[in-house]
């Protein structure tokens, strides 16, 4: 008995590590048009978006999480607060950028994304 719970320890103690420091998101790029992003379950998915520099892209969010929290977009950088009502879909539309980070989040920050302009 006390084997298994050894290894059920071990097992939570590298999940852990992996989440929180080994896991890296994959970025999507934008190369033509646009790209949707679902606001669900506590997360953008996806959360770290990939564009060209220079070019006007725009970013569908669309909001299936009725929580709170999810019902605002801050783009702070760029000065864009948006509301996303539930179950639609929101257009917002991204300047040409300077190539750079730029993070995008919920109002408490609890929800949290990045495009990196390149």
């Amino acid at each position: 008995m006390m084997l298994w719970i050894n290894l059920v320890g071990i097992a939570l103690i590298v999940l852990i590590v992996w989440w929180f420091w080994l896991y890296k998101e994959h970025n999507i790029s934008i190369a033509e048009g646009s790209l949707e992003v679902l606001v669900k379950d506590g997360i953008y998915q996806p959360a770290h978006i990939k564009i060209r520099a220079n070019e006007e892209r725009q970013i569908v969010f669309h909001r299936a999480d009725g929580t709170p929290c999810a019902e605002m977009l801050s783009i702070p950088d760029l000065d864009i607060s948006e509301r996303l009502p539930l179950n639609k879909k929101t257009v917002i539309s991204l300047p040409a950028l300077p190539s750079g980070e730029y993070a995008f989040h919920c109002q408490m920050q609890m929800y949290k994304g990045k495009i990196t302009v390149q």
